[in-house]
């Protein structure tokens, strides 16, 4: 089995920083894509920032500028680091992986695994 697990959330003032982590463990064979998607209470989850397994980013524009998506593959681990949040930054982010297994490459299945959410309010 995989899992994801996230840390690093908590309460912020307008204008802080927070730097979030996402560490997949268990039957890994292979990462490629991991993001940061988010879901504010009434709304839709949406993405936040991606990374490819070449480390190749892409971020919503609302993310743009103020937050960071990183990798440490020896870790398998991503980051988001958070700055200049807002109280519209305030929701439930969620980390997301596109991860192979031995049995899941040999198959030619995807396998696309969520963490649990950790919650990010910002709020003076």
């Amino acid at each position: 089995q995989v899992q994801l697990v996230e840390s690093g959330g908590g309460s912020v003032q307008p204008g802080g920083s927070l730097r979030l982590s996402c560490r997949a463990s268990g039957m890994i064979f292979v990462i490629n894509d991991m993001a940061w998607y988010r879901q504010a209470p009434g709304e839709e989850r949406e993405l936040v920032a991606s990374i490819t397994g070449r480390s190749i980013t892409n971020y919503a524009d609302s993310a743009k500028g103020r937050f960071t998506i990183s990798r440490d593959n020896a870790k398998n681990t991503i980051y988001l680091q958070m700055n200049s949040l807002k109280p519209e930054d305030t929701a439930v982010y969620y980390c997301n992986a596109d991860i192979g297994t031995i049995a899941s490459v040999k198959a030619g299945i995807k396998n696309i695994y969520w963490g649990p959410g950790i919650q990010v309010t910002v709020s003076s």
